[in-house]
């Protein structure tokens, strides 16, 4: 069953189970899935996402979270946090696990030798070729903060 279809199917279950908070999450989640279905067919003509993008836009959908929680914290709105930690929660049950800090470094290890670089002024080359070799099992984020620690400073 492909992640799409197990939101779906899980959004029916949460409506037969009347759980309001799994529905609009599940239905959220969907709905940016549906839409990058509609700018895929706009810009390619054809519109079935791949399960790698189908995880992306979920990537995307918890970062989103992420960064939602940071920003009611700061603003001092702990229940809207909390709402947002909750969806969170229920869209991180879907992501496959990350890739270990080890394996993730060995991947890193090989694009900085292949490339050649060593300062961190070609971070953006070495993070280019890092996420696609990736493909997409690990979030930018931890592949940003590892390359800074493998790549010297600029000088």
């Amino acid at each position: 069953m492909t992640l799409k279809a197990t939101f779906e199917e899980a959004a029916r279950q949460a409506l037969k189970n009347q759980e309001p908070l799994l529905v609009s999450t599940l239905r959220l989640a969907l709905a940016a899935i549906h839409n990058r279905e509609i700018e895929k067919k706009a810009k390619t003509g054809e519109g079935q996402l791949s399960e790698e993008e189908v995880l992306a836009v979920v990537r995307s959908e918890v970062k989103k979270r992420r960064d939602a929680i940071a920003e009611y914290e700061k603003a001092g709105r702990k229940e809207l946090a909390e709402k947002e930690a909750l969806e969170l929660g229920i869209l991180e049950k879907y992501l496959p696990a990350e890739m270990p800090d080890v394996e993730l470094e060995a991947v890193l290890k090989g694009v900085i030798t292949d490339l050649g670089v060593a300062s961190q002024k070609d971070i953006g080359r070495v993070m280019g070729e890092a996420m696609k070799r990736l493909g997409g099992r690990v979030s930018g984020e931890r592949v940003s903060a590892a390359a800074k620690r493998l790549l010297r400073p600029a000088a």
